[in-house]
């Protein structure tokens, strides 16, 4: 067996930093990485939103997480409030974490389908601590010790300055062995026999070999694109929207516990706090509204002042159809883009790099090895996808030509297949490995208006008595929860300020 010597990246930004810092961190040593990224070339820095699985991520680095969210100027994140999503007029927040608390068998939100049924039931919202955490401005992180409470269930994540964050991460990765090569490939040369990458030649004419390329070098896919011609599965038929405006403003005295997303005509605006500014921005699709409508919509719903010029980034929903191909693995925009209204990008960089670490090759580069990390990712891709689709399926609106598209729209049939199982009669069920749990589906269903047309029929155990003292307990006991948190402010004032 030979074996694996020398990895190179093509690309710094956040998807080639964490890649290298988890190398790192990982095979200490065992083989000589570098990365190559250049000052000339701009990344796509944004205020950034995650979920929770980043936590395994910097767990698996040793990552304090105060000083963390110290040298990123990170908040905290309980979840996503969407606003306008069903009529133009309507909000619910997909919360992290459980919602409510089962009874024997069944899963809380039958029941309160019934108690909905008899006018009873209060805002589904209520019954998860994230959420009526978050739009109280309430924070703090689990309780462990508490077992059962609500208080001991909180799910987090992060909002941070994704560029303090590759930039974290560079330090963390050189300080670990990383080689930073500052300067442009211009040349990537292919072996004669099989059409591997051999090596590739800098601007200054130096040649660098290596065994295995890692391709974080964004929507160019310089390796998995250019060099190898790996094609481009497009999926913006389902997903319309090709172009955001970004701009960052001052930061708010509504400092949020969660990540806002504002449906507009043509798309929809996220918000997210950090501790030094707020990160902004309109996605829109260029078919349904022009440049400077989507701008002027964008600046007029900032929160605080604007602090720089918008800048544009043009993009396609899809993937590559292998993001592993040959040597060479495609990590973050390289291997494919799906709109961040779930918070999904680095989600899906961190997974590539765990899955590819999971599925080294010795330098023979077996082929059984490379499929089973297609197989997973494109398994991992769809159902992300199907995800971020209901969002615009699931709506009534009608009132611009956008909405009226996506609400008629033909869906997957991944995504039809779990529509249909919900209407029925309120079931979800979460499939291998995919990543966003029942809960996530749940919220969103019944916070865009997806109302079955029955629930199990098990609940009709219970009486409406029962029902209804189950359900108030639930909101009353997370209701006094949320009374004894903080504000999302002062626990981060406490806990992990960033330099000012």
């Amino acid at each position: 067996m030979k074996s694996l010597r020398r990895i190179l990246i093509a690309g710094g930004g956040s998807s080639g930093w964490m890649t290298a810092a988890l190398l790192a961190r990982l095979f200490q040593g065992l083989y000589d990485i570098v990365l190559v990224e250049s000052e000339d070339i701009g990344t796509i820095g944004v205020g950034e939103a995650t979920i929770p699985a980043i936590k395994k991520y910097n767990e698996i680095l040793g990552l304090d997480e105060n000083d963390f969210m110290k040298r990123t100027q990170a908040s905290f994140k309980l979840g996503i409030q969407f606003e306008g999503w069903l009529n133009g007029d309507d909000s619910y927040v997909h919360g992290f974490g459980l919602i409510g608390q089962d009874w024997e068998w069944l899963r809380m939100h039958h029941y309160w389908l019934k108690a909905r049924e008899l006018g009873r039931a209060s805002n589904f919202d209520d019954y998860s601590i994230n959420a009526s955490a978050a739009t109280a401005n309430r924070f703090m992180r689990a309780q462990l010790e508490m077992g059962d409470s609500p208080l001991g269930q909180i799910g987090h994540a992060f909002h941070m300055d994704a560029g303090l964050f590759a930039r974290f991460l560079s330090g963390y990765a050189q300080d670990r062995g990383v080689r930073r090569r500052e300067g442009k490939i211009v040349q990537t040369n292919l072996r004669a026999d099989d059409g591997f990458i051999e090596s590739v030649v800098m601007n200054d004419g130096e040649v660098i070999e290596a065994d295995l390329f890692v391709d974080c070098s964004g929507f160019r896919g310089l390796f998995i694109n250019q060099a190898l011609g790996v094609e481009f599965e497009d999926w913006s038929h389902w997903l319309p929207c090709n172009r955001a405006i970004a701009v960052p403003c001052a930061r708010s005295d509504n400092f949020t516990p969660y990540t806002r997303s504002i449906a507009h005509g043509a798309g929809w605006q996220w918000r997210i706090p950090l501790q030094h500014r707020t990160g902004n921005g309109h996605v829109f699709s260029t078919q349904y509204m022009d440049d400077a409508e989507a701008e002027r919509i964008l600046l007029a719903n900032l929160d605080g002042d604007q602090l720089a010029n918008p800048f544009k980034v043009d993009f396609k929903a899809g993937k590559r159809k292998q993001l592993w191909h040959k040597n060479c693995v495609a990590i973050g925009l390289a291997g494919g883009f799906l709109e961040p209204l779930e918070s999904t990008s680095l989600h899906l960089v961190q997974a590539g790099i765990i899955r590819m670490i999971r599925l080294l090759p010795d330098a023979g580069f077996d082929q059984s090895n490379i499929d089973e990390f297609n197989r997973q990712t494109d398994f991992e891709f769809e159902r992300i996808r199907d995800f971020i689709i209901l969002h615009y399926k699931a709506t009534a609106r009608s009132d611009t030509p956008f909405w009226n598209y996506c609400r008629t729209m033909e869906v997957p049939a991944t995504l039809q297949r779990k529509i249909d199982l919900w209407m029925a009669n309120a079931r979800i069920f979460r499939e291998d490995e995919e990543l966003f749990a029942e809960e996530s589906w749940i919220q969103v269903f019944l916070g865009q208006g997806m109302i079955p047309h029955g629930y199990d029929p098990l609940v009709n155990i219970k009486s409406e008595t029962q029902i209804a003292q189950y359900l108030g307990n639930i909101q009353a006991v997370i209701g006094k929860c949320v009374k004894v948190m903080p504000s999302h402010a002062e626990y981060v004032a406490k806990t992990c300020p960033a330099e000012a």
